[in-house]
């Protein structure tokens, strides 16, 4: 198992709360959670507890892709993390969102670390950035 991590941020004119809600609400899960063109997410469910666990279903043509995970920490609207997996993930996969007021929105970084190989990270680092361009969206 590898230590690989990447780091993709974003600012967002949204409010840091209703920001780090929408990380934990199901329904706004499916509206961001698309890591590419084309894919949709056509179920979301989400126990947002420490020890609670998501699950987020992401379709892409006909594949579905499952992904799901434990939430480790939630510190309201600032820090939130949890487990990640998925048919690409290693175990003790993680990812930390760190969400920072600034002026006129907030700057949302995310950090996900443990990974398979180089080309897997990569893989995450566009789909990321892809979800926080799609989060940045549904609150334009």
């Amino acid at each position: 198992m590898t230590e690989l991590a990447l780091t993709v941020s974003r600012k967002i004119n949204a409010p840091a709360d209703k920001l780090f809600n929408a990380w934990l609400d199901p329904e706004m899960l499916a509206k961001f959670m698309i890591p590419g063109t084309g894919m949709t997410v056509p179920q979301a469910a989400s126990d947002p507890v420490v020890g609670g666990r998501f699950d987020i279903l992401m379709q892409a043509g006909e594949n579905q892709i499952p992904h799901h995970g434990i939430y480790k920490t939630i510190e309201p609207h600032t820090k939130l993390a949890f487990t990640w997996q998925s048919p690409y993930s290693v175990d003790d996969s993680t990812v930390t969102l760190t969400f920072t007021p600034t002026d006129g929105g907030t700057n949302v970084e995310l950090n996900h670390v443990k990974f398979a190989d180089a080309e897997t990270r990569d893989n995450h680092a566009g789909g990321w950035q892809s979800i926080l361009q799609t989060l940045d969206a549904v609150f334009s």
